[in-house]
Parts: structure tokens; C-alpha cells; sequence
């Protein structure tokens, strides 16, 4: 027989080791994510630490990955669109970059400066659910735009991959896999940190640009002592469209076609926040980051249309014309091309590492863009769980949607390059329209004049992209159906959280609660009518009756406006009067009636100690319509939905306040 000492020691509690293991992945998940709790006063989530930001060069360097990897795939595009005309094509294309697209989002960047870009400036146009649903429309395209930057750029950098003449027999048909694989690995960088994000960026974009200024030396060098080249092309040139005149008209025609290469400014807005700034800039005036953001915006430019101008003219004199067609070997990467061609084989692979390098991170400015616009607009709309606003599992999601677009188009850059036109060129024509507007409202004519142009240079550019390529916006309607669709079932599944962030009461407001604290606190709901002193009389008599109250105990009257029903999130003011002589009410404003005096109520009881009570009247009409009114326009049946909400908020049912309903 065993004896006591023989008996083994109990195994470790297997659930509770589980128990912390799941604590400590939802709290490296959640990382700064405040908790949200839902208590009140005050917002769900507190303030993050003040983001100390880079250096605008830095961050250049992140929004850089997508602009200046489109050299990549630029040039061979121009010359599969344009032909022998595809310097002259770049040359319309850098005056829009430089005349249109730079002023445009110079202005943009100082109108939103926290990253929001045009949608934000389009937003305070409209209001009410025209205005949430016209947001959601534009973070359909902005999501297309970004999501197709990520899964394309990947796609490209497994091309670039699977054609260097060293891999081509192992990884051809892999390429689906390899396109997750770089996807994956980007999501990866995201969720170690995002200091860690600008870091990879300013490598790889420092090397890429130093090879590409290698391969446009040689390959003008080249130019140069074979004048032959230049001379046969401008006869070729000559011979086949003649005259100046309609060289720049079929120029601009098939300029459309070139506007991928508009692709980063959007991001380079989007990123605005991680730009550092002046030490004495705040939230309200960021006077440093904007001019740093400019800064930005401009050098990325120059630097970008100059590469452009040089690599389309290279290309085009260099490369056999057949030799861009797919299935060419210059289809999709014309530069390297030339790397192999005139570097040798060894440059030429340092020259792909490089290029694959820099499209596979080209999704990272696209990353930061998605992680700071989605969790900006949609948990304020509640339509999205509050842990959207929490960046890791927001890059998982990403990056699952990454997988799925790969999937579907099978990893081909040509069948993705119709969404990535139309998303980015709806967006810059979208931050075109809105600048207008607000030159318009400064009154500033040159300016209104100025960006009114631009905006129908980029109305006809995306008007003609999707005549010609239409299955883009096809894409985007699914990006933007799947969007309205997830937020609308994300708003029903919250429709009874409390989502005041801040209650606030006048002095007289005050006074009421700190005087009805000595005995009972009693309200009564009251929606307003004439304000008269017979619809006070008659309802204060009314809810005595009802509720068998005494005539000594005393009754506040309270009353909400409801402002824009279609926001979520509102701060709610209130304001004691007495009316009549006799009658006190207090007026709150708010996006819901139920939320607003539900947080009245819990104020009241945190500020006083004492469990108020209030007193409804049934609405009339089909429950379900109700529901409809409330959750469209904030009213609807009040009182179940005042105590549904009070008991989502408040689960200690001893601590709750009292509905009573007549």
C-alpha cells in the first residue's frame, strides 16, 4: 500500500493555465486598446498616449514603398499603352502628378491633418445617414484601393520572383502560394509593431532608389553613345502619327491608362499622424506636421517624376516593343530587364531581390492607410465591434481579406490592375472635389478655379477607366456592398450599448439632482409639444395617476432632442429650466433618446448615490416598426429600450435605476 509520501502532487490546473494563456493573447491582441467597459460618465475608451511620430523623410519612406515600387511595373504598362508614345504619355502623366495631384493633397493635408483625407472633408458635407452612407461608399473605394495595393504588390514581387532567370523552373505554378506567403509575412511585420514597419521601409526604399538611379545612368548612358537609338525612334515616331499635335492628343488619351501611377498620395495623407511635427504643435493645430507632411507629399513627387520621365524614356528606346507583350520578358518589369541585360546576371538578381523586396512591402503604407482609416470612422458609427479599434486583430483581418483576393484572382497583376486604378482614382478625384469646396467656402477664386479643373481631369481619367476596364468598379461595389453590409448587422448587434461619451449639466441642471437627492428622485420621459402649461398639468396629473404617486413627492420632467440619429457615439449636454413658474425640466441633446436618458439616469446615481426612478408611457404601434424608428431615428418605443439598455450597462439589478412604464 502506498503511503502518503508515494501519492504524486496533483497536476498543475490545466483550465486555469489555459485561462492565462487566453488573458495574455487577448491582452497582446488589445494592446493599446483602453478597456471598454461600458460605465459612465466619460468615454468608452480613454485617450492613447500622444504618438511621438518619425521624421517626415521616415515616413516618406513608408508611404515611398507603394509610390515609388510602381517602377516596378510603370514603365512597362507605359509602353504597353502608348507604344513609341509612352515618354510623351509620362510626360502628361508627371504635369497631372505635379499640377494636379500634388496641389490637390498639399491642400487636402492642411484641411485634415489627422489622416482622414478627403473623406473627412467630404463627410462635413452631408449629414444624417446620406452622410454615413456616402463615408461608407468612399471607404468601399479606399478599401479597394489599399487592399488591391497589398495583394497586387505582392503578386507583382511573385512575378519579378518566378521569372529571374534562376528560379523559373523551381517556383513557376507556386505562385499563388508564394503571393499568400508575402502577404502573410507582411501582416507579420504589423503585428510586431509598427516602429518596426518604418524601419523596413527606409531600407528598402534607400536601396531601391540607389539600384534604380544605377540602371537609369546606364541605360542613358547607353542611350547616349548609341545616337542611332534616339534617331531611329523619333523617326519610327514621326512615321507613324506625324505631327506633334497628335502625338499629345493620343498622349492624353491613353494617359488614363498610366494613372496607377498616381497610387501614393492617398497614403501619404493617410499616414499624416506618424509624422512627428513641431514640439509645440497640438491636436487642434498641428502646424508642424502639416508643413512636414507637405514636405513629404512634394519630395516623394519630384523624386518619383523624375524616375518616371527617365525609366519610360530608357525603356521605350532600349526594349524591343515585343518584348513588353505578356508573356514577354520585359512584361511587368521592364527595369529589370535592363538590370540583367546591362548589369549582368548578378546585378541584374540584387536588382530583383531589391524590386521584389519593395513590392512585397508596398502593402505596408496600404496597411497603415486601412488601420487608420477604418478604425476611425466605422466603431464611431457602431459599425464595428469596439475592438476594431485595436490594430492587431485588424491586421489579421486584413490580411485574411489578402488571402481571399488572391485566391480569387489566382495572383495576377493584370486582373487586379482594373480595381487598383478605379479605387485610386475615385479617391483622388473625391480629395479634387473636396478641396474645391473648400476653396469655394474661403472664398478663394484662383484656388476655386484652380482645383475645379484638376477635379474634371480627374473625373474624365476615371470616367474613361471604367468604361475601359469596368470589372474595377465591380470590384469596388463588393468591397463596398461587403462594408454597408458587415456595419449595418454591426450596428444592430449594438444597438442597445450605452453610447454616450460624455454627459455634462449645467449649473441649473445640477442644482435639480442635488436638491431631488434628499428624497426620491423622480423624472418623467416627455416628448415636447407645444411647451404649454396645459401639456405639463396634464401629464404631471397623468403619471400620478398611472404610478399612484403622492401629490408632496416631486417630479423633474425630462426631455430630449435628438440631433443626427445616424451617429453612435455623441456627448450628451443638459439643461435645467423651470417653466411655468413650477415645472422643472430638464433638456438633453443627443443621437438617442433611450441612450441619452439611460446615461442621465446612471450620472444621477453615481453623482448622488441614490437609485433614480422614471416614469414612461407606452408608445402605440407595431413593436417591430418601433424598433425601426428607434434604431433609424433614435426614438421609437422608448421605455423597453431605455431598461434594456440600463440593464446592458448596469448587470447589478440592486444598482440599477427603476423603469416604471403606464
Amino acid at each position: 500500500m502506498a503511503t502518503s509520501s508515494d501519492v504524486a502532487a496533483p497536476p498543475q490546473d490545466g483550465a486555469g493555465g489555459r485561462r492565462r494563456a487566453s488573458g495574455r493573447l487577448r491582452s497582446w491582441m488589445l494592446v493599446g486598446l483602453s478597456d471598454m467597459a461600458k460605465r459612465q460618465p466619460g468615454p468608452h475608451a480613454q485617450p492613447s498616449e500622444e504618438h511621438q511620430g518619425k521624421r517626415w523623410w521616415r515616413v516618406m519612406c513608408l508611404t515611398g514603398v507603394d509610390y515609388f515600387s510602381t517602377l516596378g511595373y510603370q514603365p512597362g504598362i507605359a509602353a504597353l499603352a502608348a507604344g513609341l508614345l509612352s515618354p510623351i504619355a509620362t510626360l502628361v502623366l508627371v504635369a497631372v502628378t505635379l499640377l494636379g495631384a500634388l496641389p490637390v493633397y498639399r491642400r487636402v493635408a492642411k484641411e485634415s491633418p489627422h489622416g482622414e483625407g478627403s473623406i473627412a472633408m467630404l463627410e462635413r458635407l452631408l449629414s444624417f445617414w446620406k452622410g454615413k452612407l456616402f463615408v461608407l461608399t468612399l471607404l468601399g473605394f479606399a478599401a479597394t484601393d489599399f487592399l488591391i495595393t497589398i495583394t497586387l504588390s505582392a503578386a507583382d514581387a511573385t512575378t519579378h520572383l518566378v521569372e529571374n532567370p534562376h528560379f523559373t523552373s523551381t517556383l513557376h505554378g507556386h505562385e499563388v502560394a508564394i503571393t499568400m506567403g508575402l502577404v502573410a509575412l507582411l501582416g507579420a511585420v504589423f503585428l510586431k509593431g509598427f516602429t518596426e514597419a518604418i524601419g523596413v521601409a527606409v531600407a528598402l526604399v534607400g536601396v531601391y532608389l540607389a539600384l534604380n538611379a544605377v540602371v537609369v545612368v546606364v541605360g542613358l548612358w547607353h542611350v547616349a553613345t548609341a545616337s542611332h537609338v534616339v534617331t531611329d525612334w523619333s523617326q519610327a515616331l514621326t512615321a507613324q502619327h506625324g505631327n506633334p499635335l497628335i502625338m499629345v492628343g493620343l498622349a492624353l488619351v491613353v494617359f488614363p491608362k498610366l494613372a496607377l501611377g498616381l497610387s501614393g498620395f492617398e497614403t501619404g495623407v493617410a499616414v499624416m499622424p506618424h509624422v512627428k511635427g513641431d514640439p509645440g504643435d497640438t491636436e487642434e493645430r498641428p502646424t508642424g506636421r502639416i508643413r512636414d507632411t507637405r514636405k513629404l507629399l512634394t519630395t516623394a513627387a519630384v523624386i518619383m517624376s523624375g524616375f518616371l520621365i527617365c525609366t519610360s524614356f530608357i525603356t521605350t528606346l532600349l526594349i524591343p516593343q515585343d518584348a513588353f507583350k505578356p508573356g514577354g520578358p520585359a512584361n511587368g518589369r521592364a527595369l529589370a530587364y535592363l538590370a540583367h541585360d546591362y548589369l549582368g546576371s548578378a546585378l541584374g538578381t540584387l536588382y530583383d531581390a531589391a524590386t521584389i523586396g519593395i513590392l512585397w512591402f508596398a502593402g505596408a503604407s496600404a496597411m497603415a492607410g486601412l488601420l487608420n482609416l477604418m478604425p476611425r470612422y466605422l466603431p464611431r458609427y457602431g459599425m464595428a465591434p469596439h475592438w476594431a479599434r485595436a490594430v492587431r486583430p485588424m491586421v489579421l483581418i486584413f490580411t485574411l481579406i489578402g488571402f481571399l483576393v488572391t485566391w480569387i484572382f489566382d495572383a495576377d497583376v493584370d486582373a487586379q490592375g482594373g480595381a487598383y486604378a478605379t479605387g485610386v482614382l475615385v479617391l483622388m478625384t473625391s480629395a479634387a472635389v473636396a478641396v474645391t469646396i473648400a476653396a469655394r467656402r474661403a472664398r478663394q477664386r484662383g484656388w476655386t478655379i484652380a482645383f475645379g479643373a484638376i477635379s474634371v481631369v480627374f473625373l474624365y481619367t476615371t470616367a474613361v477607366n471604367v468604361v475601359e476596364r469596368p470589372d474595377g468598379v465591380k470590384i469596388g461595389a463588393c468591397f463596398i456592398a461587403g462594408i454597408i453590409a458587415v456595419s449595418l448587422l454591426s450596428r444592430l448587434a449594438r444597438a442597445f450599448e450605452l453610447r454616450v461619451t460624455d454627459m455634462e449639466l449645467d449649473t441649473m441642471a445640477e442644482r435639480f439632482v442635488r436638491d431631488s437627492a434628499t428624497r426620491r428622485i423622480r423624472f418623467i420621459a416627455n416628448e415636447p409639444d407645444h411647451r404649454d402649461v396645459g401639456e405639463y398639468r396634464d401629464k404631471t396629473q397623468q403619471i400620478r395617476a398611472d404610478n399612484d404617486i403622492p401629490a408632496e413627492e416631486d417630479l423633474i420632467f425630462v426631455e430630449v432632442t435628438v440631433r443626427d440619429p445616424s451617429d453612435f457615439e455623441s456627448a450628451v449636454r443638459v439643461r435645467g429650466e423651470v417653466l411655468h413658474g413650477r415645472y422643472r425640466v430638464l433638456t438633453l441633446d443627443g443621437s438617442s433618446i433611450p441612450n441619452s436618458l439611460a446615461a442621465l439616469l446612471l450620472h444621477v446615481r453615481d453623482e448622488t448615490g441614490c437609485r433614480p426612478h422614471i416614469y414612461f408611457e407606452w408608445t402605440e404601434g407595431s413593436p417591430f416598426a418601433q424598433f425601426l424608428r428607434f434604431f433609424l431615428f433614435g426614438q421609437g418605443e422608448v421605455a423597453p429600450v431605455t431598461r434594456e439598455v440600463l440593464r446592458e450597462a448596469e448587470p447589478d439589478r440592486a444598482r440599477r435605476p427603476h423603469v416604471h412604464v403606464g
